[in-house]
C-alpha cells in the first residue's frame, strides 16, 4: 500500500477524518451489518474512524483491522478504548502483502483507501483470497469529480482541483468512486452492486454545512496546499482566496453536492 496519503497524518487530519465518519454514518454504514461469530476484515483503519461505527453496528463480529501506518494504528487503538469497543483487533499490515491464510474471513470492509493506491484493482485481488467462498466485500469510495457547488467562482474550482491533481500526481486517485463497480467486476466478484450516495448542503441543513463542508470537505482541501502549491498546480493566492470562497458554499447563500458509492459483491 502506498504510504503517499495525500491529505496527510496531522492531528487536523485526524480530526477531520472523525467529523467526516459521524457525519456520514447513516449515508455509508446503514445496511452494513455482520452476524454474531462472523470474521470481519477492515482494510485500511486508518484512525479507527470507521471502525467505530463497525463495532457499534456488528458488536458480536469479530473484527480484525488492519493498516500500513503504525501511527494512524495508535490512534485508533485509543479511539477503540475511547469508545469501549471490545471486538475489534488491530494488526499492522499492509493490503498487498496479508498475512492471514486464504479463506480466513467471511466479510471485507474497505473504505476511503482505494482513491490512495497506484494499484487499486491488485489490492481487491489481495483481499479476495483471504475472503471465504461466498464472503461478501463492501468497497465505499468518494469521487471528487462529482462535486458541485454555488457559489462556484474560479478560485473555488482551482483550489478544488489542486487536490485532484495532487493526490493523482502522488499515485492515487480521487475519481475512483465511478470506477467501484468495474473494479469489483474485473476483481472477479460476482453479484456485484453499486448504490450512489448523495451529500447535499444547503442554509436548511446546518449540520451537514457544518459537519460536511465546513469540517470535512474544506479542511481536506486545505490539506494539499503545501503540496499542490510546491507541484506548481496552484499559486498561494488562489489557494487561499478558494478556500475563501468555498466557505461562502457553507454559507446562507451557497449549496454544495458530493457523491459517494457505496459496492457490494460476493466471492
Amino acid at each position: 500500500m502506498s504510504n503517499k496519503y495525500v491529505h496527510g497524518y496531522s492531528e487536523r487530519e485526524a480530526l477531520r477524518l472523525h467529523d467526516q465518519a459521524t457525519t456520514l454514518e447513516e449515508l455509508l454504514h446503514s445496511e452494513t451489518h455482520y452476524q454474531p461469530g462472523e470474521k470481519v476484515l477492515e482494510a485500511g483503519c486508518g484512525i479507527g474512524a470507521q471502525t467505530v461505527i463497525l463495532s457499534k453496528n456488528s458488536p458480536d463480529a469479530d473484527i480484525t483491522s488492519i493498516d500500513i501506518s503504525e501511527n494512524s494504528l495508535k490512534q485508533a487503538m485509543q479511539r477503540a478504548r475511547d469508545h469501549d469497543v471490545s471486538n475489534v483487533t488491530f494488526r499492522q499490515a499492509d493490503i498487498f502483502d496479508l498475512p492471514f491464510e486464504d479463506e480466513s474471513f467471511d466479510h471485507v470492509f474497505v473504505c476511503f483507501v482505494l482513491e490512495h493506491l497506484e494499484h487499486p484493482l491488485e489490492a481487491l485481488q489481495k483481499l479476495m483470497r483471504v475472503l471465504k467462498k461466498d464472503g461478501t466485500i463492501t468497497v465505499i469510495e468518494g469521487d471528487h469529480g462529482s462535486c458541485f457547488f454555488h457559489p462556484e467562482t474560479e478560485a473555488a474550482l482551482h483550489a478544488w482541483n489542486s487536490l485532484i491533481v495532487s493526490q493523482a500526481m502522488l499515485g492515487g486517485n480521487s475519481l475512483v468512486g465511478r470506477q467501484v463497480y468495474p473494479l469489483l467486476r474485473k476483481a472477479g466478484f460476482r453479484d456485484v452492486e453499486v448504490s450512489p450516495r448523495m451529500v447535499y448542503s444547503d442554509a436548511s441543513r446546518p449540520h451537514m454545512e457544518e459537519g460536511f463542508v465546513r469540517l470535512t470537505i474544506i479542511p481536506m482541501v486545505e490539506g494539499v496546499r503545501e503540496k499542490s502549491i510546491e507541484m506548481g498546480i496552484i499559486d498561494a493566492k488562489t489557494f487561499d482566496k478558494g478556500i475563501e470562497d468555498l466557505h461562502r458554499t457553507a454559507s446562507e447563500e451557497g449549496t454544495f453536492n458530493y457523491m459517494f458509492f457505496k459496492g457490494v459483491g460476493r466471492k
